[in-house]
């Protein structure tokens, strides 16, 4: 089970976008890769089609190591754990304590 889920905010700590906060957009689970929103935006080379007429360079952003992101928990960056709570497994942020879900 992922610590980082979709629609999750989260800092970038490695790269070329480091220290950058974006909201995450997509997750690709066997790969351990997760797509940011604004963050490692790329420049794709695309053919003319029928929903893209033009075709031409498009900007879209690429997917990052999990590794590289952490979640922010109120405007901070913090490592995420799990417990139970009473019979349910929640996230919580190892920083506050607090139950993230």
């Amino acid at each position: 089970m992922l610590k980082i889920k979709k629609g999750d905010t989260v800092r970038v700590i490695a790269g070329k976008d480091k220290d950058k906060e974006g909201k995450v957009i997509a997750i690709d689970a066997k790969k351990s890769r997760v797509t940011v929103e604004g963050i490692n935006v790329v420049k794709k080379h695309t053919k003319p089609t029928m929903a893209n007429q033009a075709g031409g360079i498009v900007e879209q952003e690429a997917p990052i190591h999990i590794s590289n992101v952490m979640y922010v928990h109120k405007g901070k960056a913090t490592r995420v754990g799990f417990k139970m709570d009473g019979d349910r497994k929640v996230r919580f942020a190892k920083s506050t304590g607090e139950v993230i879900d």
